[in-house]
C-alpha cells in the first residue's frame, strides 16, 4: 500500500497549513489538496479520490456537516471532521458522526509545542485508522441511519424504572462507537426493565450531547451520567468525559460514583474501570459489550469477569466496525461468548436477558 493521500478541508488559511505541516511529518501520509470550504471540498473529492478527508465543521458557502452528507451520497469517503471544543461545536459533531463521518479530533490551538505534539499524535492515528476502515461499514451505516430517520416517530415520555433488577448491561466502545450505540440502544424496547451502563470515549460536552441525541430516538431512557445518581432499569447511563464511572451499591440502591483518577488505558472514561466495578457488584447478572474501537480498552476487565462467572460476553464482529481494535482484544484472550454484527447486538442482549 502506497501512501494515505489526504484531503484538508478547512475556512482558516492558518488551519489548513498547521494540519498540512503536521501529517506531513508523518512518511506514511500525503496531502494531495487543500480546500478553503465544503463546496470546494466535495468538488476535489471527486476530481483526487483522497483516502481520507479531515473537514472542518464551520464554514462558509458550504459547511462540513453538508459537504459530509453530499460526500456520503455521491462518493463515499472517510471523513473525519475538525471540532471546536464547545457545546455547539459537541452537538454538530454528534451529527457528523451519526451521519457517516468516521471520527473527530479537535481544533489545534497551535499555542505551545506541547500541544501540538498530542494534537499531531491524535490526527496521525486517527488518519491511519480511517485509511482501513472498510467503506461498506460507512456506507452500510449512512443507510441505516435513512432508514432509522424515516422510521423512527417522536419520543414519548418514559416512566422512570424499578431500582430493583436482576440484570444489567455494560457496554464499552470508542471509534464508531456513536453510530454502534445508535444501533444497539434503538434495538432495546421501552418496556425493557434493566439499566444499560456505556462507556464512549469522548471528551466532555460531546457526551452530553450524544446523550440527548440518543435519547431523541430511543425507546428508553438515555442520560449522561451524574454521581450520586440511583440507577434505574429502562435507562442508558452514558459515562461524562473526562471521568471514570464506577458503580456502588448502598443497601437495595445501586448508584453511580464519579472520580478523576489517572486515565487507565490512556482513556478517561475508561472501559476498564467500569467494567471493573460492574464486576463487583453482587447478586445481579451481568453482561458485558465491547463494540467498535482503537485499542484494547476493556478486554482485561471483560476476561476477568468472564473467569468470575459473566452471564454473557459480546463482541461486534469485525465486518461491522470501524475499527476492530477493541473487539479484537477481548477476542484474543478467548474471553466472548458471542462475536456478532452490531445489528444483532441488541436481539442477542434481549435473548439472553430474557427481554
Amino acid at each position: 500500500m502506497g501512501k494515505i493521500k489526504v484531503l484538508v478541508v478547512d475556512d482558516s488559511m492558518f488551519m489548513r497549513k498547521m494540519i498540512v505541516r503536521l501529517v506531513e511529518e508523518d512518511g506514511d501520509i500525503e496531502v494531495v489538496g487543500t480546500a478553503r470550504n465544503g463546496a470546494e471540498g466535495v468538488r476535489m473529492v471527486k476530481e483526487l479520490r483522497p483516502d481520507v478527508v479531515t473537514m472542518d465543521i464551520e464554514m462558509p458557502e458550504m459547511n462540513g456537516i453538508e459537504a459530509l452528507a453530499r460526500i456520503m451520497d455521491e462518493l463515499p469517503t472517510r471523513v473525519i471532521m475538525i471540532s471546536s471544543l464547545t457545546q455547539e461545536g459537541a452537538e454538530e459533531t454528534i451529527t457528523a458522526l451519526q451521519g457517516g463521518a468516521v471520527d473527530f479530533i479537535p481544533k489545534p490551538s497551535g499555542t505551545l509545542s506541547s500541544g501540538l505534539a498530542v494534537a499531531r499524535e491524535e490526527i496521525v492515528g486517527k488518519i491511519k485508522a480511517a485509511a482501513r476502515t472498510p467503506l461498506s461499514v460507512l456506507i452500510s451505516a449512512r443507510r441505516g441511519a435513512s432508514r432509522q430517520q424515516i422510521a423512527w416517530q417522536p419520543k414519548r415520555a418514559v416512566s422512570a424504572g424499578s431500582k430493583e433488577f436482576r440484570h444489567i448491561v455494560a457496554i464499552g466502545t470508542s471509534t464508531g462507537g456513536p453510530k454502534a450505540l445508535e444501533t444497539v440502544l434503538t434495538g432495546l424496547p421501552a418496556d425493557f426493565p434493566y439499566p444499560v451502563l456505556v462507556v464512549q470515549h469522548m471528551p466532555p460536552k460531546f457526551t452530553f450531547s450524544l446523550a440527548q441525541r440518543l435519547n431523541n430516538i430511543c425507546r428508553i431512557r438515555v442520560v449522561e451520567a451524574e454521581d450520586g445518581q440511583v440507577i434505574q432499569g429502562g435507562t442508558a447511563y452514558i459515562a461524562p468525559g473526562g471521568y471514570h464511572m464506577t458503580l456502588v451499591r448502598k443497601r437495595d440502591e445501586v448508584r453511580i460514583a464519579l472520580h478523576q483518577e489517572p486515565p487507565q488505558n490512556g482513556h478517561r472514561p475508561s472501559v476498564d474501570v467500569m467494567f471493573e466495578s460492574v464486576n463487583m457488584l453482587p447478586g445481579l447478572k451481568k453482561h458485558y459489550v465491547i463494540m467498535t474501537g482503537m485499542g484494547s480498552d476493556g478486554a482485561k476487565a471483560m476476561a476477568q469477569a468472564k473467569r468470575q462467572g459473566a452471564e454473557s460476553t459480546i463482541a461486534e464482529a469485525q465486518d461491522t466496525c470501524v475499527v476492530f481494535g477493541m473487539p479484537r482484544a477481548a477476542i484474543s484472550l478467548n474471553c466472548v461468548d458471542h462475536v456478532v454484527p452490531v445489528t444483532v447486538i441488541a436481539a442477542k442482549i434481549r435473548q439472553l436477558t430474557g427481554v
